[in-house]
């Protein structure tokens, strides 16, 4: 990824998409580590319904874990979230109400 600072603002806005080009959402907000100072998730809404529809039952949105970001430009790419969210894991992304 190219290392040069960025306002982190910047993210608020962008589509995000699957490695394999499905849209997923938008970011709405940021999930951040003060003491770290370091993001730890996207919060997206706009979200693709397909992707999440036995999952959000009326959520406003869902956050990613920075983790899966393989790339940010134009657009954001993250890992599959189809198969992430079928088959949980301790850092699962997270429904928010």
């Amino acid at each position: 990824m190219d290392e040069t600072p960025q306002e982190i603002t910047s993210l608020v806005g962008r589509e995000v998409y699957s490695n394999n080009g499905v849209f997923v959402g938008e970011v709405e907000d940021l999930r951040l580590n003060v003491d770290g100072e370091a993001v730890t998730g996207l919060a997206l809404g706009r979200l693709n319904r397909t992707l999440f529809e036995d999952d959000i039952d009326g959520a406003q949105g869902v956050i990613v874990p920075y983790r899966w970001v393989r790339a940010v430009g134009d657009i954001i790419l993250v890992t599959d979230v189809v198969e992430r969210v079928k088959e949980p894991d301790e850092e699962e992304a997270e429904i928010v109400a």
